[in-house]
């Protein structure tokens, strides 16, 4: 045999040894284009790719607290439409990362968040999003995922009815704020009588969703005949709490603005002077259930004058020592864990534990804005040097920052009630009701409980019930509908003879 042949043996000999080494499988991850339909200039902000088992032509308005599906998020500076965008293994994941993805059959949607104004980040006015693609998915299998944004999400129109009607004004006071056209809405159910009797004017209640809800709440008040309060005939308004970090809930704050003023300085006088209001605080009424009714409460204790009774069931935290089971006022307290270092509880379900804060805080992580536990810091927290709300808690050991919790101390119901008695106590008497359930899913009665006595020992004739056997769901049926609109009534009509 010659030396050209054995050294083509010997190359032949390890040709077989290549096609035995197994290739490494490519990681999975989402390859994510935006059209220049979506934006002709580059983009900066948050990235999302949603999976779902079930197909959403839109993106849904955000992720069920209690079974959240997976879904992913980059931040990106100045990408530029047709430039490919890799959503892997590094982006923010709930509820776990994407390597840890269970294997499935999904479908797969992209969103860009234009963050123009509204609490979502998926399902907001002019966001871009990609069109549902189902795929099976396995992390240990890898691949590569395309997704085009090419879709711009619109939200569904306020259709006006006879009785519903929509107010929808610039805010002078928000502008101003936010150095851009800011507005407000609401939903505005009209009285039967309101066509036949030109010259009548009515008393108003205004109703603030709790969160997630809007305006479009009106359409339900109209059909459960809202403005029948035990035979008197009213204005129901339904407001639009909705803001980018989430839900304002009224109050006046550094990062969410003079939206307390806006309301009874901006909006109620146009609400009132349009669909023909009395105008007096006496025959204007407040009422909303847990985040709207925080909102009721509120209103009505800043702004006593101004109202003429509120309504309030089951509020969010009334009382920052019950924060939802948390004594924010005590030193080295965690959000995530309680002295014994067991993971805190954030919800219940027939009297067991069905959320937890750690992991819900995480979850609000991914979706950079709107949700429930940052918008409270939206609200309490003062302004910090990077313009975003000061973080009460780590967001990775759960310490609470003792300074930003004193600054909560302004937005303490209970204690601004304390601590404001003298001047605003006999402004609120025959005006203060709250109810909440024994067993309120989000252990919000123990703040109330708190209220209740701290009410009592000021001598206040406030009405403060614990109903037992209910909960944040179950508080307000028909029977307390109808409760509540008979001492609205009552108020009306003792107001109308003082």
């Amino acid at each position: 045999m010659s030396r050209p042949w054995r050294r083509l043996a010997v190359v032949l000999l390890f040709i077989p040894a290549f096609p035995v080494l197994a290739a490494e499988p490519r990681p999975l991850e989402f390859h994510v284009v935006f059209d220049r339909s979506i934006s002709a200039q580059p983009f900066t902000g948050r990235v999302y790719v949603l999976l779902s088992k079930t197909e959403h032509k839109t993106p849904p308005g955000g992720p069920n607290w209690f079974h959240p599906e997976p879904f992913f998020a980059v931040d990106v500076k100045d990408w530029k439409p047709g430039d490919v965008l890799v959503v892997g293994a590094g982006a923010l994941g709930c509820p776990a990362p994407l390597p840890q993805l269970a294997p499935a059959g999904y479908y797969a949607q992209a969103v860009m968040d234009f963050n123009r104004g509204d609490r979502s980040f998926s399902a907001d006015e002019g966001n871009g999003y990609s069109k549902p693609l189902h795929a099976d998915l396995d992390p240990k299998a890898g691949g590569a995922v395309s997704l085009t944004i090419d879709q711009v999400y619109h939200e569904r129109p306020f259709v006006e009815t006879k009785r519903v009607k929509l107010v929808d004004i610039e805010s002078k006071l928000l502008t101003a704020f936010y150095g851009r056209p800011t507005r407000m809405r609401a939903g505005v159910v009209l009285p039967p009588s309101f066509f036949t009797n030109p010259d009548r004017r009515y008393p108003v209640v205004y109703e603030i969703p709790g969160f997630g809800g809007t305006h479009f709440g009106a359409f339900g008040a109209a059909s459960r005949d809202a403005t029948n309060l035990d035979g008197v005939e009213a204005l129901w308004v339904v407001l639009d709490p909705d803001c980018p970090l989430g839900h304002h809930v009224f109050a006046d704050s550094a990062n969410n603005g003079p939206v307390g003023r806006a309301l009874v300085e901006e909006l109620i006088p146009v609400i009132e002077e349009e669909y023909r209001g009395i105008g007096r605080a006496n025959a204007r009424f407040v009422t909303g259930h847990s985040s709207g009714g925080w909102s009721s409460l509120w209103l009505q204790v800043a702004y006593p004058d101004a109202f003429g009774g509120v309504w309030s069931t089951s509020p969010d935290p009334v009382d920052f020592r019950d924060f939802q089971r948390i004594d924010l006022t005590q030193p080295g307290v965690n959000l995530f864990t309680d002295a014994d270092g067991k993971p805190r509880p954030l919800a219940r379900s027939g009297g067991k534990p069905t959320l937890f804060f750690k992991p819900f805080s995480d979850m609000e992580t991914v979706m950079g804005h709107g949700g429930q536990l940052a918008s409270f810091e939206a609200v309490f927290s003062p302004r910090g040097p990077d313009s975003r709300p000061l973080k009460l808690w780590d967001r990775t050991t759960g310490a609470v920052d003792p300074e930003t919790a004193r600054a909560w101390e302004k937005y303490d119901i209970r204690l601004k009630l304390e601590r404001e008695w003298k001047t605003i106590g006999p402004k609120l008497a025959g005006k203060l009701h709250v109810y909440t359930g024994a067993d309120d899913t989000f252990y919000l009665d123990g703040a109330v409980r708190l209220l209740q006595a701290s009410l009592k020992d000021l001598g206040s004739d406030a009405v403060v019930e614990i109903v037992p056997g209910r909960d944040h769901g179950s508080l307000v049926d028909r029977a307390m509908r109808e409760r509540i609109a008979h001492e609205m009534a009552e108020a009306f009509r003792r107001g109308r003879t003082e």
